[in-house]
C-alpha cells in the first residue's frame, strides 16, 4: 500500500497542489509569527534594555530612597563582589543632572549625563559615529541630538552645597563631542538629551552616589546565585540581566509590549483555518477519487488498506508541505523585518530570529493538522461500498441522523464556548480565551449546515425577480442540497470572519492602546525647577507658538503627624489642567478636599480607597511636620508615577506662601519630529530665563510607543492577510467539489434546454447568493471575535475601548460576495464546456 500510495502523489502532483499550497501557507504563518515575535522581543530588550541584557546580575538598592547609608553601601559591595569566584567584571552605574548649550542654540536644556560602561562584557554603548570619550573634557551624544562629531557643548554643572547649606555657584565648561550613541527603539529616549562620559567625569559634575552595579561572569559561569549569596541581608535587590532588562522594557512600553500576544493570537487562528481548509481539500480530492478507491476495493483492498493510504498520503504531503512552509516562514519574517526596518520603524526588527521551537512547531503542526483533517474524508471514503463508490451517492438529509449529530454537537460546543469566551475575554484571560474562541467557532460551523441554507431561502426570494430563469433556478437549486451550500458557504465565512475580526480587532486595538498610551502619558511636556515660574517664563514657553494650552503647578511635600507617611504632591487647578492633559484615564484631576495617590503608593502604605488622611506640610530643615494638618478624602488611581495630586486651593492652605514652580504644557498635534522639535523649543526659550530649569519632553516618547504600536499592528495585518488568503483557497476547493457532484445535474439541465450562458449564470447567481449570505453571517462572526481578542489582549493593561468600522465593515461584505462569484467563474466555464450527453452518462 505504501508503494501504492508514494505512486499517486507521484502521478497526481496537480491534485495536491492546493493541500499543499495551504498547508505551505499556513505553516509559513506559524514560523512567520513565532519568529516575529521572537525578533520583536529581542529588539526591544537589546535596545530598551540594552544596557542589562549582557549582565549575569544586576544590583539595585530596595525603596524609594535609601539615604546616606544606603548610597554608601553599592561600593563597598562592589568590592565584594568582584572578589567572587567566577565574576570577570562588576560595573558601578552613575549619572548626574546638567545644563547643556548645543550648538545652535541660544537656550541651554538639561541633560543626563550617564557613565561610559567599563571595556568589556559590560560595554552596552553602540557607538554609531566617532567613539566613546576618555577624557575628563570629552562627551558622547545621544544620536538623537543629531550634533556632529567634533563640535563644542557648554556643559553647567550644580555643585552640591557645602555644610553650611550655602549653595556653590554652577560652573560652567567646554567639552568636545567626540562619538555618538546609537539610542534607536529605546522611546526614553526622547524623554531628555543624553550625554555620555568617563564615570570619574560623572562623578565631579555631581553623579556622587552610585544607581546600581551590573555583574559580568566569565565564560561558563552561572554566578546570579552567589551574588545572591552575598548580599543576602543587604537592602537590595539582585536580578539576572535579562530580567532587569525585562522590567525596564515593560515600564517603558507598557501596553505596546504587550501587543506582542496578538502575534501568537494569530498563529493559533492560523491553525485553525488550516486544519479547516484541509480538510475541505481532501473532502474535494477524496471526491475526485470516489472511483479509484472504489477500484482498489473492487481489486482486494480492504477498508483498512484505503484509510491508511489516504492517512499516509496526507502524512507524506504535510511533511514535505511544511518543511517548504518553514521556509516561506523564515522567508516571510525576514521580509517584514526588511520592510520595517526601510521604513524607519520604531520597533527593532534587525537580526531576525528563528527559534528551533519555531521550526520544531512548523514541521509538526503542519504534518499532525493534515492528517487530522484528513481522517473524516478518509473514514468517509472507507465506509463507501466498493459498487456504490462507482454509482452517485445521494446526499445525506440534514434531517438524518448524521444531521441531528452535527447539530447537537454544534450547539454543544457553541453555546458554553462562546459563554466562556466573554468571560475569559473580561478577565483579560488571552490563551483560554483564544482556546475558547476556538471552540466557538468550530460549533457555529458545525450549526452552518442549519444556519446557512435557512439564511440562504429568505435572501433567496428576492432573486426570483431580478435574474429570470438562471435566478429562479439558483435559487432553488441552494436550498435543494443544504449540505453541499454548508460547505461552500463555510469556507467564505472563514475568510470573512478572519478579516472582519481582524478590520474590528486592528481598530478596537488601536483606539484602545492609544488611550492608554494617552492615559499612561498624559501630559505632553513637563516643566519643574527650584525657582518659582513667573510670568517671563510662562511667556517664554508660549511664545514658541507650539503650545495648545499650559497650566501652572505646584509643589510640595506633605507628611502625617506621626512622619510615618510622607509623599510629594503636586497641587493643580482642574479647570485649568482638563485642557491640557489629554486623558484624566489613568490620572484623574483631584476636586477640593481630595488626595489623589498610586495604586503602588496605597498598596505600600495600607491607605484605603475613601479613607480620610490629616496631611501637614514638612519643615525643610528638619524633616518634620509643621503647620495645621488639612484632612482630605483619600482617592487612589492607576497612574506610574508615586506622587499625588490636590487642588491648588488644597496647597495654599498648607502653605500660604507656596508659589508655582512646575507647569504641565500641551503642545499643538504632530508627529513624533515635529513634537520633538516643539520640546526643543520650549526647553530652548525657557533655559533663556530660568536656566536651572527642566523640561521633560513626555510626548516624545508617548510618540514613540504609538509608533511602536502602529508597527505591530501592521505586521499583524499583513501577517493576516495570509489566513484570508488560505481561506480563499477554501473558497475554491469547495465551489469545485460542488461543480463535480452537480456534474449529473448540470448535464441534465442542458439537455433540457439551458444553454451554456445560462448555465453560467445560475451558477453565478448561485454563488452570489451563498457568497452574500456568508459575508454577512462573517461580518457578524467577526465583529464579535475581534471585540473578545481585544478585550483578552488589552483589558488588564487598559480599559477597552470597542470600535467598529463600519465603511470597512460594509466594504468586506462587497469584497467578499465578490470573490465568491469570481471564484466560481472557473468551475462554471468547466461545466458549461461539458457536453450535456457526456455529463449525463457520468
Amino acid at each position: 500500500m505504501l508503494r501504492v500510495t508514494l505512486a499517486q502523489v507521484r502521478a497526481h502532483g496537480a491534485r495536491v497542489a492546493a493541500s499543499c499550497l495551504a498547508i505551505v501557507i499556513a505553516v509559513g504563518f506559524v514560523v512567520a509569527t513565532l519568529s516575529l515575535e521572537a525578533t520583536a522581543r529581542n529588539g526591544v530588550l537589546q535596545s530598551i534594555g540594552a544596557q542589562y541584557t549582557s549582565s549575569a546580575a544586576v544590583v539595585q538598592l530596595e525603596g524609594t530612597g535609601a539615604g546616606p547609608d544606603g548610597e554608601d553601601l553599592l561600593p563597598v559591595l562592589r568590592d565584594r563582589l568582584a572578589a567572587l569566584p567566577g565574576v570577570a567584571a562588576v560595573a558601578a552605574d552613575r549619572s548626574a543632572h546638567v545644563s547643556v548649550r548645543l550648538p545652535g542654540r541660544t537656550g541651554a536644556t538639561t541633560a543626563v549625563v550617564s557613565a561610559v560602561s567599563p571595556d568589556g562584557a559590560l560595554r552596552w554603548e553602540r557607538v554609531s559615529a566617532g567613539r566613546l570619550p576618555t577624557g575628563a573634557d570629552e562627551v558622547a551624544v545621544s544620536d538623537r541630538l543629531d550634533v556632529p562629531v567634533g563640535s563644542t557643548v557648554a556643559v553647567t554643572t550644580y555643585p552640591a552645597s557645602s555644610a553650611d547649606g550655602a549653595a556653590p555657584d554652577p560652573v560652567t565648561r567646554e567639552v568636545t563631542v567626540v562619538g555618538t550613541v546609537d539610542l534607536a527603539g529605546d522611546p526614553r529616549a526622547g524623554l531628555s538629551p543624553r550625554l555620555f562620559a568617563p564615570g570619574t567625569t560623572v562623578t565631579a559634575w555631581g553623579g556622587t552616589s552610585v544607581d546600581q552595579l551590573r555583574v559580568a561572569a566569565s565564560p561558563g559561569q552561572d554566578v546570579l546565585g552567589a551574588v545572591t549569596a552575598a548580599v543576602s541581608g543587604e537592602p537590595v535587590s539582585v536580578l539576572s540581566g535579562t530580567a532587569a532588562a525585562q522590567e525596564v522594557a515593560d515600564s517603558s512600553t507598557g501596553d505596546a509590549a504587550s501587543l506582542t500576544s496578538v502575534l501568537l493570537v494569530f498563529g493559533a487562528v492560523a491553525v485553525l483555518v488550516a486544519g479547516l481548509v484541509i480538510a475541505n481539500t481532501f473532502a474535494v480530492l477524496l471526491a475526485q477519487r470516489t472511483r479509484e478507491l472504489a477500484l482498489l476495493r473492487c481489486v482486494g483492498a480492504d477498508r483498512g488498506q484505503v484509510g491508511r493510504g489516504v492517512l499516509l498520503e496526507a502524512a507524506a504531503v504535510g511533511l514535505l508541505a511544511s518543511a517548504a512552509g518553514v521556509l516561506a516562514g523564515c522567508g516571510l519574517a525576514a521580509a517584514v523585518a526588511g520592510l520595517a526596518g526601510r521604513a524607519g520603524s520604531p520597533l527593532p526588527l534587525g537580526d531576525v530570529v528563528v527559534p528551533p521551537t519555531a521550526v520544531a512547531t512548523g514541521l509538526v503542526l503542519g504534518t499532525v493538522v493534515t492528517v487530522v483533517a484528513a481522517a473524516a474524508p478518509a473514514r468517509a471514503a472507507t465506509r463507501v461500498a466498493p459498487l456504490a463508490a462507482l454509482r452517485p451517492v445521494p446526499a445525506a438529509p440534514v434531517g438524518s441522523r448524521a444531521g441531528l449529530l452535527r447539530l447537537v454537537a454544534g450547539l454543544v460546543l457553541a453555546v458554553p464556548a462562546t459563554a466562556a469566551l466573554v468571560l475569559l475575554a473580561g478577565r483579560g484571560d488571552l490563551l483560554p480565551a483564544v482556546g475558547a474562541g476556538a471552540v466557538s467557532f468550530l460549533g457555529f460551523l458545525l450549526l452552518a449546515q442549519r444556519l446557512v441554507p435557512a439564511a440562504v431561502a429568505l435572501a433567496g426570494r428576492p432573486f426570483r425577480r431580478l435574474g429570470g430563469v438562471p435566478a429562479r433556478l439558483a435559487a432553488g437549486n441552494a436550498v435543494r442540497n443544504p449540505r453541499r451550500t454548508a460547505a461552500t458557504a463555510t469556507a467564505l465565512v472563514i475568510g470573512v470572519t478572519l478579516t472582519t475580526a481582524m478590520v474590528v480587532g486592528t481598530a478596537s486595538t488601536r483606539s484602545s492602546a492609544a488611550a492608554g498610551i494617552d492615559a499612561s502619558y498624559p501630559t505632553d511636556v513637563v516643566v519643574t525647577s527650584p525657582q518659582a515660574l513667573d510670568a517671563a517664563a510662562v511667556a517664554a514657553v508660549r511664545g514658541t507658538g507650539h503650545v495648545a494650552a499650559m497650566t501652572l503647578v505646584d509643589s510640595l511635600s506633605l507628611t502625617t503627624a506621626d512622619g510615618s507617611q510622607g509623599l510629594s504632591v503636586t497641587g493643580v487647578d482642574p479647570a485649568e489642567a482638563a485642557g491640557v492633559v489629554r486623558s484624566q484615564g489613568r490620572t484623574p484631576l483631584p476636586r477640593d478636599g481630595e488626595l489623589v495617590v498610586s495604586r503602588q503608593w496605597a498598596q505600600e502604605t495600607g491607605t484605603a480607597d475613601g479613607s480620610t488622611l490629616t496631611l501637614h506640610r514638612v519643615e525643610e530643615s528638619t524633616g518634620s511636620a509643621t503647620g495645621p494638618g488639612v484632612p482630605f478624602r483619600v482617592r487612589v488611581a492607576v497612574r506610574s508615577s508615586a506622587g499625588a495630586t490636590v487642588t491648588t486651593a488644597d496647597a495654599r492652605r498648607l502653605d500660604p506662601a507656596l508659589a508655582p514652580t512646575g507647569a504641565w504644557v500641551r503642545l499643538l498635534d504632530g508627529d513624533t519630529d515635529e513634537q520633538a522639535a516643539a520640546t526643543d523649543d520650549v526647553s530652548e526659550a525657557l533655559a533663556r530665563v530660568l536656566p536651572s530649569s527642566d523640561v521633560a519632553g513626555i510626548a516624545s516618547v508617548r510618540n514613540s510607543l504609538d509608533e511602536v504600536l502602529t508597527t505591530m499592528l501592521l505586521v499583524v495585518t499583513g501577517l493576516l492577510a495570509v489566513a484570508v488568503l488560505i481561506a480563499l483557497i477554501g473558497v475554491g476547493n469547495t465551489l469545485a467539489l460542488s461543480v463535480l457532484e452537480r456534474r449529473q445535474e448540470s448535464g441534465l439541465l442542458r439537455a433540457l434546454g439551458l444553454t451554456r450562458r445560462q448555465l453560467r449564470a445560475l451558477l453565478a447567481w448561485e454563488a452570489l447568493l451563498v457568497a452574500g449570505v456568508a459575508a454577512v453571517l462573517g461580518v457578524v462572526l467577526g465583529t464579535g471575535y475581534g471585540l473578545a481578542g481585544t478585550a483578552s489582549v488589552l483589558v488588564r493593561q487598559t480599559p477597552v475601548q470597542l470600535t467598529v468600522p463600519w465603511l470597512q465593515v460594509a466594504g468586506i461584505v462587497v469584497v467578499a460576495t465578490a470573490a465568491g462569484v469570481l471564484a466560481s467563474v472557473l468551475p462554471a466555464r468547466r461545466a458549461a464546456r461539458t457536453p450535456p450527453v457526456a455529463a449525463i452518462a457520468d
